[in-house]
């Protein structure tokens, strides 16, 4: 199994980045999606959730200004991130729950790095 998550980079504050998540190895429409991150000396804490019916779950923080998506067909996640803020500077990292909710998968992190 692998989620492999790209798109990060350095961007100034106000600006966009659209992280993807290709995922591979799993039956990819079995599975809920998420995006967590993870701030320096922080914890990882959820941003965004879609799960197999598409319903979607924001972070407060970040509602109004990303969006997460998925192509089954592609295998595929997104997440469209406008409005970026320096507070959201951190590793993105994606991951797979199985709709039984019995397994999970992880992918490595892309950085994402906000400057003012």
């Amino acid at each position: 199994v692998q989620l492999q998550a790209s798109g990060g980079g350095v961007v100034q504050a106000g600006g966009s980045l659209r992280l993807s998540c290709a995922v591979s190895g799993i039956i990819f429409s079995l599975y809920h999606m998420a995006w967590y991150r993870q701030a320096p000396e922080k914890e990882r804490e959820l941003v965004a959730a879609i799960a197999t019916n598409h319903n979607t779950d924001y972070a407060d923080s970040v509602k109004g200004r990303f969006a997460i998506s998925r192509d089954n067909a592609k295998n595929t996640m997104y997440l469209q991130m406008d409005s970026l803020e320096p507070e959201d500077t951190a590793v993105y990292y994606c991951k797979a729950t199985h709709i039984t909710r019995r397994t999970n998968f992880w992918g490595k992190g892309t950085l994402v790095t906000v400057s003012s």
